[in-house]
């Protein structure tokens, strides 16, 4: 390419953003802030499913969307007026690569809740079914879109569970997000409903690009402050910040050790917070109280907790759990 061409190419790219690099800044401390609550219930401070329920739970989807939106969003304005693949395949082989290292460290030391699609896992894949969209007409990414929305709408107050099956169960089908039952994962973040957050982005910037939009909004500030700083190494910033977080309530938990938690709130905690990604919270709130109720009476409650008896193969539980069923619907 020749100087002139070089020139031409610049002036053309959509300028940065300093207001991105600051969103995803906060999103990245209000991440952390999340991540730290998991970590104190984790070593004992909190009861087990208070980081997956109430507000909290609300909070997570709340940052999980945002970093989704502005990924898509990204992705438009790096990819203008080109695709310049150097960089795009820098970039995806540095999400690729941190995913893989998550997977890995997890599964190591948490067997049983390994992180196999997370946030980075999903950002991964979206990155390169955005790239095709990118360089297709705008009706047909908006009518993805609108039909992305159209899904979530009938899965969460249409008809829940219509468009998912047993099928989609196992891990390496998951990761599509149709599964009725995924395998527990400290991370799940499945590309459906989440690739809906990453095409109104996408959406949204390519019919930007088309003004001077981003150009006003660059306008606006430089982004130089703390929060913009840490927006543009927020890779660096995903990978430090949770070991850090977990050996800052580690130390913790060496000066003032946690409390014993109660068992009876322990397990309605995990039971509502297991039932309720899968049903509605009035009929969680039932069938926990209920298989509570038969466990204690029939002395399985401690055992189940302590790992003593496998819920999936006991008969005595799986009982339980089909009466209670029963009786909550």
């Amino acid at each position: 390419m020749t100087m002139p061409a070089m020139q031409a190419d610049a002036a053309a790219r959509p300028p940065r953003i300093g207001l991105l690099d600051t969103a995803r800044g906060i999103a990245l401390v209000a991440m952390a802030s999340y991540h730290f609550t998991w970590d104190m219930e984790f070593m004992g401070y909190l009861a087990p499913g208070t980081a997956e329920t109430g507000w909290l739970k609300i909070y997570a989807r709340a940052i999980a969307t945002t970093f989704l939106f502005i990924v898509g969003i990204s992705l438009v304005l790096s990819s203008k007026p080109e695709i310049r693949w150097p960089s795009f395949w820098k970039r995806f082989g540095m999400i690729a690569v941190a995913a893989a290292v998550i997977s890995v460290a997890t599964r190591i030391a948490m067997p049983d809740t390994w992180i196999y699609f997370g946030i980075l896992h999903s950002i991964a894949v979206l990155t390169l079914i955005g790239v095709v969209f990118i360089r297709l007409p705008l009706a047909f990414t908006l009518l993805v879109t609108v039909a992305l929305l159209a899904a979530w709408i009938l899965d969460n107050l249409g008809t829940p569970g219509l468009l998912r099956s047993s099928v989609f169960d196992p891990r390496y089908l998951a990761w599509i997000g149709l599964a009725e039952m995924p395998q527990r994962s400290n991370d799940y973040v499945p590309l459906f409903p989440w690739a809906l957050p990453f095409f109104v982005g996408l959406s949204i910037a390519l019919i930007a690009i088309r003004t001077r939009l981003p150009h006003r909004l660059a306008a606006i500030g430089t982004g130089s402050r703390l929060p913009a700083r840490l927006g543009r190494h927020s890779l660096a910033f995903y990978l430090i910040h949770q070991p850090v977080l977990i050996a800052i309530a580690y130390g913790f938990s060496l000066v003032v050790p946690p409390s014993q938690p109660d068992p009876v709130e322990t397990y309605l905690r995990q039971c509502n917070a297991a039932c309720v990604k899968q049903q509605g919270e009035a009929l969680c709130r039932g069938f926990c109280q209920c298989t509570l109720d038969k466990l204690q009476a029939q002395a399985l409650l401690i055992p189940l907790q302590t790992g003593k008896i496998d819920p999936q193969n006991n008969e005595q539980v799986q009982t339980i759990a089909g009466e209670c069923s029963a009786e909550a619907q």
